[in-house]
């Protein structure tokens, strides 16, 4: 009795030289629909699905695979004497190798214009069930569903007249992967489209983009993941068009550079060194706002990633090529400074579409043995509720500080303060166990320049300390949430000192 391969495949990269190395071993090929269509064209000989089921596909090729001439087919244990009985008894053949991919769900859920109905039609039901009783009994049915293995099988074939049970086990771990994040896809697509917050479970899949030599740490082993339809504004989808490979804590700043570029209309530059924005500067060209992002502070942003919003052309490339620079993200690069920048070796030039910057996704962060699950941070100051409490309004040139800092702190490490003018970062305080204390670093780095300049904060002054070292600073506006019980001890304090204050009523913790 000849050996019985089944192949249904949206993806027919590959399928027809596949088909035709099966029949060279000897097997009858059984086929479904298209994938039946193209292989008669090419000239393999193919068994029709109704065929070996007796029964037309119907309801529009909703139903054609499921059946038991199929399953039984698929799921029959071999050296099992009840099972051989049972099948002969149904005039049943066994199937030794399935070979099936789905219907393209995620891609067409990913067309700008596709409908409910759409995307609920290219759902795979007979796919996905063949897949997986193929897999469960791997032990006797070799299955694939990537075209990447059809020449592994085959060489496998041809060597030793079958696969070897280690391939079958690990083709099998492959489906299940692969139905699982079909299924991930098509419960994220529903879920979204009733409307539910927070399901009772979720489910999420990412596709390996990259393998990563180590992690934060050499002694950390590490990979980079891409999430399907995942926002195009996203370092994973950069196209690094010159340097070394991207390492773990290059992509981890890169997103945090690009978090905080985003928030910007105009011009700007963003320098990051470990998570954390080092400078921020903005003009009216991408040289005005990167010069000022590097003033911000020359000394950290030796090393560090510079994400800008608009083209690098020349005379920002030779800024950007005095000194070390792990990564330099912008929407384009101009021949010239293509040209300039690939004159270093190891410096990594990433180009990002700019066209998605507005998309939100959910934010995730692992704990041990859970999973945090968050809207993304995307509150602005224009929805806000901002007020005044104190005597002194800003003035127009102070109220463009206080927005840019308010757009930078959001993205700095609580506890955060920022000082600022109204084009670039002075002075940033990240990371602290106490707000004065953010605000003294940041002071600090700021030095002279923090006279008139503008103070943020990412959450209230607990009490009116942080307002005194300002004043003391010579700060002359400050914008924070408000909402603390003592906020009339800062509001008293800012009065005393001439200062400008504003409340958002927004905090930005960021940890």
């Amino acid at each position: 009795m000849a050996k019985r391969a089944l192949i249904s495949v949206s993806d027919k990269a590959g399928i027809v030289e596949f088909a035709k190395q099966l029949k060279e071993l000897g097997f009858e090929i059984i086929s479904t629909g298209g994938t039946k269509n193209a292989l008669q064209t090419a000239g393999v000989d193919v068994i029709g699905i109704s065929d070996v089921t007796g029964f037309p596909e119907i309801l529009d090729g909703r139903v054609k695979t499921l059946h038991p001439n199929v399953h039984g087919a698929l799921l029959s244990k071999h050296d099992d004497e009840d099972h051989k009985q049972q099948i002969a008894a149904h005039n049943i053949q066994p199937i030794e190798l399935v070979c099936v991919n789905l219907y393209p769900f995620q891609q067409t859920i990913a067309k700008p214009d596709v409908t409910e109905e759409d995307a609920i039609e290219n759902i795979d039901i007979g796919g996905p069930t063949m897949l997986r009783s193929s897999a469960k009994n791997h032990q006797y049915v070799t299955v694939v569903v990537d075209p990447a293995d059809y020449e592994k099988v085959i060489a496998e074939y041809k060597e030793q007249g079958s696969t070897t049970l280690e391939t079958r086990r690990a083709l099998a771990a492959k489906v299940f992967r692969h139905t699982a994040a079909y299924d991930s896809v098509i419960s994220q697509y529903m879920t979204e489209l009733v409307g539910e917050e927070e399901p009772e479970s979720v489910t999420y899949t990412f596709d390996l983009k990259q393998s990563l030599r180590y992690g934060e740490n050499p002694h950390q082993k590490a990979a980079f993941y891409k999430k399907p339809l995942g926002s195009t504004f996203s370092i994973a989808n950069a196209e690094q068009l010159h340097g070394k490979e991207l390492s773990y804590n290059n992509i981890n700043d890169a997103n945090a550079a690009l978090q905080i570029v985003k928030e910007f209309e105009g011009p700007a530059a963003v320098a990051v060194k470990h998570n954390n924005s080092c400078g921020v500067g903005t003009g009216e060209t991408v040289y005005q706002a990167y010069t000022k992002a590097f003033e911000a502070d020359p000394t950290s942003i030796f090393g560090g990633i510079v994400a800008l919003n608009r083209e690098v052309d020349a005379e920002t490339a030779i800024k950007l090529h005095e000194i070390f620079l792990e990564i330099v993200i912008a929407p384009s690069f101009s021949e010239e400074a293509l040209s300039i920048l690939t004159g270093k070796k190891n410096i990594r030039l990433l180009t990002i579409p700019f066209n998605d910057v507005n998309a939100n996704e959910k934010v995730l962060a692992s704990v041990e043995g859970g999973l945090l699950v968050q809207d993304a941070d995307s509150f602005t100051l224009e929805q806000a509720t901002v007020t005044v409490p104190t005597k002194r309004q800003p003035t127009e040139q102070e109220w463009e500080a206080l927005k840019l800092g308010w757009k930078v702190v959001k993205h700095v490490k609580s506890n955060a303060i920022v000082v600022n003018d109204a084009q670039m970062t002075l002075g940033v305080g990240a990371g602290q166990m106490n707000r004065v204390g953010a605000a003294k670093i940041a002071l600090e780095q700021a030095g002279e320049k923090a006279k008139g300049a503008a103070l943020a904060s990412d959450a209230f002054f607990p009490m009116s300390d942080t307002v005194e070292a300002a004043a003391k600073a010579g700060i002359t506006a400050i914008i924070q949430p408000g909402g603390s019980i003592k906020d009339e001890d800062s509001i008293k304090a800012a009065d005393e000192h001439g200062i400008a204050m504003v409340f958002t009523g927004v905090r930005h913790f960021k940890h």
